[in-house]
């Protein structure tokens, strides 16, 4: 039963986060630093989703994945630049942050309790939707590991989550914030800047224009653009295994050309109304998996201690590899 609603909720979930948000990012970035209509970005981004997701054509999918870590090693070291230059308010910003969290007048005035509600609740979005963590998506990447130690690859899993949210999204938290197009006392953010309108999807962009003039701008484009295509391709495959385990393989081609007509809806959408539709579907996802997540966590415990007690402590004892005698007879085999 859980395994048929969590497929369910992933197939809905790849529509949300895995697509119009993505593609909504991208169309955003775009039109404000480029100046590129909507419905172009969203036709481009259509025609090479197609190409790889319908039409197989991988050789887009692995020039994006090749281009994309060394997108992400400029971003820090570009949001670090930013993070030097504005050190001197990094105090006046990390003050900000737990006072429009915790402090009484947070959420416009709201009493504490529903502030901190309120930060609470949107941090969950924003977290689950820079890590995925929860939603048990990535539990379909890391399985494909040819790791012989569960915890080892569960140990990436976890870096995986820390270096995305707490370094990542501090560093970009931190270069917004230290900007100056966010009150740090009302935690208002500018109707505009230089006559553009800041929304979500170009103020990360805003602020490199800021310290790196117009390149700045056109690379967070060029970056969000290759993040966010990576992005849709994973969760196209994502979608393909739900919609696979729900109806079988012989519809799954039907999933992935209604998956790509998607794109175009999410490139021309409103942002407000693609980021709900993106947090509903997220928590929906998260049900089943953390009931999952909660009943193996025993399991889960037992694998690890047994992993530190052999490797950290040195302690000679079986390994403990898998639940199962079958797999656990294969695994050693692979020590």
């Amino acid at each position: 039963m859980l395994a048929v609603l969590f497929s369910v909720f992933c197939f809905l979930a790849s529509f949300g986060i895995g697509n119009m948000t993505q593609v909504n990012s991208i169309s955003g970035n775009m039109y404000s630093v480029f100046g590129v209509p909507t419905w172009i970005t969203g036709i481009v981004i259509l025609i090479l989703g197609g190409l790889v997701i319908v039409g197989g054509l991988k050789r887009i999918a692995a020039v994006t994945e090749k281009i994309v870590p060394f997108m992400v090693i400029i971003y820090i070291l570009g949001s670090i630049v930013i993070l030097a230059t504005n050190f001197s308010r990094i105090g006046a910003v990390f003050g900000a942050i737990f006072k429009g969290a915790f402090a009484v007048q947070a959420a416009g005035g709201a009493v504490v309790g529903y502030g901190i509600k309120l930060a609470i609740e949107q941090g969950m979005k924003r977290g689950v939707f820079s890590n995925e963590a929860g939603l048990g998506s990535s539990v379909m990447v890391h399985s494909n590991s040819n790791v012989s130690e569960p915890v080892r690859q569960g140990m990436w899993g976890i870096f995986e989550v820390f270096a995305d949210t707490i370094i990542v999204c501090t560093l970009t938290a931190f270069s917004v914030l230290s900007s100056g197009l966010v009150d740090l006392e009302t935690g208002v953010t500018a109707a505009e800047y230089n006559g553009l309108a800041l929304t979500k999807a170009n103020i990360v962009s805003t602020v490199f224009s800021m310290h790196f003039g117009q390149i700045g701008a056109a690379f967070v484009a060029i970056a969000v653009m290759l993040f966010a295509f990576s992005t849709v391709l994973g969760w196209s495959h994502y979608g393909t295994k739900a919609c696979e385990f729900l109806f079988g393989e012989k519809y799954t081609i039907v999933y992935r050309v209604i998956f790509v007509i998607a794109i175009f809806g999410g490139a021309v959408m409103g942002d407000n109304l693609a980021w709900d539709l993106a947090d509903t579907f997220n928590g929906l996802m998260m049900i089943p998996n953390l009931i999952g997540v909660l009943v193996l966590s025993p399991l889960v415990y037992q694998i690890t201690r047994n992993y530190v007690d052999r490797v950290l402590k040195g302690k000679k004892i079986k390994p403990m590899l898998s639940a199962f005698p079958d797999v656990q007879a294969e695994q050693e085999k692979n020590l």
